[in-house]
């Protein structure tokens, strides 16, 4: 397990339920502080965003609550940092769901799943994540290609250049599920809502990242 103590920061741009994700941090040992603008953040030893809603409207609370380029200097300055969902979407540079650009940490864009009549959309439920040629990294303790998280989402990130390790999930076609650079991790999926695995995943982000 990993070390009691330590404190996470959870971004509220006032537009989804937090509980899921602080009850999950909470569970693993973490002090969990909501955060609804960047005051506080020293106060903090990673930062967790959960995205939820629209592309644009993320992108308008992000710049008036100035969470905006506190996430990029975050990010940029090495510090532990998980994206979830629209969480991961935003770290790119644009949206096929907007008009207004993304943070931009990231080459690539997100696209609305282009499907055939036999696949629903949005995606929602249970896939497999596929972390390909990587072996023996700290976020994959205890979690195998085979391992199923859940998913519910309308668009997906694609990148031809993305300059970081990228998880990939099929569903009608391979798509960008997952992304860690230093110790900048998001995912499409949400861990909170994935069980054993899920909580795994934190776990490892918590004892290998965050310690």
């Amino acid at each position: 397990m990993p070390m009691e103590g330590q404190k996470i920061g959870v971004i509220d741009y006032g537009t989804g339920n937090l509980r899921s994700v602080v009850k999950a941090f909470e569970h693993l040992g973490s002090t969990v502080r909501v955060l609804q603008s960047p005051e506080g953040l020293e106060d903090v030893d990673a930062l967790v965003f959960p995205g939820q809603g629209t592309f644009d409207q993320c992108m308008d609370a992000l710049q008036k609550t100035g969470f905006s380029q506190a996430i990029k200097e975050w990010i940029l300055f090495g510090k532990p940092f998980f994206g979830i969902c629209l969480g991961l979407q935003v770290l790119f540079e644009k949206s096929e769901e907007g008009e207004k650009p993304g943070l931009g940490l990231f080459p690539g864009i997100v696209k609305k799943f282009s499907l055939d009549y036999s696949y629903k959309i949005p995606h929602m439920g249970w896939n497999s994540v596929h972390w390909g040629d990587l072996k023996d990294h700290p976020m994959q303790v205890g979690l195998e290609n085979s391992d199923q998280f859940y998913f519910v989402h309308s668009y997906h990130v694609e990148s031809e250049e993305v300059n970081c390790h990228a998880l990939k999930t099929t569903y009608g076609y391979p798509f960008l599920s997952g992304i860690f650079h230093d110790n900048c991790f998001a995912t499409q999926f949400h861990p909170e809502k994935s069980q054993a695995k899920g909580l795994q995943i934190y776990q490892n982000f918590l004892q290998d990242i965050v310690a």
